[in-house]
């Protein structure tokens, strides 16, 4: 199977990423995961997960996460959504592998084996090859017609179908460890058939609320449902007041150890500027002074922060991991498309915002690192977001704006948003992320700073434009 071959096979299982409504709960269908395993051998059942959800920050933080287990010499499989440009950004393998698991899990493993061999890292490191990833396509497929002959279940879905491929992938290439982060929710998401070492809940907050629920309870009820395993080791980012109390009952009900940023594990801001921000830490087991990571805003310390938690309590697993190897990790991190600065003069900032947490996130990001400066945003959402509330947000802090769309059929028509930004504000409406960019080439200086923002299909769309000019 070629390459194209591979993706048009890919593409042609139902895509709920790319539909903006639809029945949730008859759409997923964790025993159909589970049964479709099978007869891949249930792979999942041999790796060493980390699972997290949460609406805000999970990518960031299994990036984090799994930067820090490359740094201390495992080979990690990293598994996120959506991709920014491929579909091979979402299935991934940073490190080296040491001679034995056993080894590295040893205080005195020599972890350095990989350092010596350190090169500039591509933007998304380790991504699966086209090689590899029409191998096990191939190898996928002929499952999938093996299953859907024989089964009861209603077709699986595209993400269902790629989750299994990354489990079966990092199965065969024999990873110490798998990061999983949720597509959507928990409770029904493909990746909630694996038992993890620890499950990190990041910032709740209401989105996709059509599907998973009107309040922060209801959602939160979807989110938590990745605790499943009486004893479970739960890390969890701030959270509010209601979402935090279904976070609780879940835990008891399953005599879960909770342990919550803000008041197990705590963080201090420190100095920050446009290449990186400096932050103290006070985990379970130890202090950090100083740490430095790239990942700018005060939501990416709370990232780390959580991350830090999740690493600490892999001791439980005799998994320890030095303070060393976790700030080589935190700094080492990279996540394109989260307020990435990719150029300077002017400056252009990309920055995934999709809902009202993450743009207020953005909002207070922006202020901090350019203070007063001019603000020129492209952005684009979802039909499926608080448009209006986004663009009340977004609006207040720019002083120009260019209306446009990401080439995906949830993405919301531009003239809808020009109902919530002050008219005399607006420069342009496009139907394409291309004349979008081609409109800001013509209407801004040095100093300005361009912002593309409202959605990740949009910044990956800008990202692919702006890195061929």
């Amino acid at each position: 199977m070629h390459f194209k071959e591979a993706i048009g096979y890919l593409e042609s299982f139902p895509d709920y990423e790319r539909i903006a409504n639809y029945p949730y709960k008859k759409s997923f269908d964790l025993d159909r995961v589970r049964s479709f395993l099978e007869t891949l051998d249930n792979p999942h059942r041999d790796l060493r997960c980390i699972h997290i959800a949460g609406t805000k920050g999970k990518g960031s933080t299994a990036a984090f996460v799994a930067y820090i287990l490359r740094e201390a010499g495992f080979k990690v499989g990293l598994y996120t959504s959506p991709h920014l440009n491929s579909f091979r950004e979402r299935i991934r393998i940073l490190g080296q592998k040491l001679s034995a698991f056993a080894e590295a899990l040893s205080p005195s493993a020599s972890a350095d084996a990989h350092r010596s061999s350190k090169r500039r890292w591509a933007d998304f490191e380790g991504m699966v090859s086209e090689e590899n990833l029409s191998i096990y396509t191939d190898k996928i497929r002929s499952c999938v017609k093996k299953f859907s002959a024989n089964s009861e279940f209603s077709p699986l879905t595209f993400f269902e179908v790629y989750t299994a491929l990354a489990l079966l992938y990092f199965k065969e290439k024999d990873v110490d460890f798998a990061v999983l982060e949720t597509g959507l929710g928990g409770r029904l998401d493909a990746t909630n058939v694996v038992d993890p070492l620890v499950c990190g809940i990041t910032q709740i907050s209401l989105e996709h609320t059509q599907l998973l629920g009107h309040t922060l309870e209801q959602i939160a009820a979807e989110k938590v449902g990745i605790i499943k395993q009486k004893g479970q080791i739960v890390v969890s980012s701030p959270q509010e007041k209601q979402a935090d109390r279904v976070i609780q009952r879940r835990c008891d009900e399953y005599q879960a150890k909770l342990y919550r940023v803000g008041k197990d594990i705590n963080f201090i801001e420190g100095s920050f500027n446009q290449e990186h921000q400096v932050f103290d830490a006070e985990g379970l087991f130890n202090k950090y002074a100083n740490l430095k990571i790239k990942l700018l805003g005060r939501h990416q310390l709370v990232n780390a922060t959580t991350a830090i938690g999740i690493i600490e309590l892999m001791r439980n697993f005799n998994i320890n991991i030095s303070k060393e190897k976790i700030r080589e990790g935190l700094e080492a991190t990279i996540w394109p498309g989260r307020f990435e600065i990719i150029n300077k003069a002017p400056y252009i900032v990309l920055d995934g915002a999709q809902n009202i947490a993450s743009v207020n996130a953005l909002k207070e990001t922006l202020n901090r690192i350019f203070g007063s400066k001019n603000k020129v945003l492209v952005l684009g959402i979802s039909k499926d977001k608080d448009i209006e509330g986004m663009c009340r947000i977004l609006g207040d802090i720019s002083d120009r704006v260019i209306l446009t769309q990401a080439d995906n059929p949830r993405a919301a028509d531009p003239n809808i948003l020009h109902s919530f930004i002050k008219r005399d504000k607006i420069i342009g409406i496009t139907s394409s992320v291309k004349e979008a960019i081609d409109l800001v080439k013509k209407n801004v200086k040095k100093e300005d700073i361009i912002v593309v923002t409202g959605s990740l299909f949009l910044v990956g769309e800008a990202r692919k434009i702006l890195k061929s000019y």
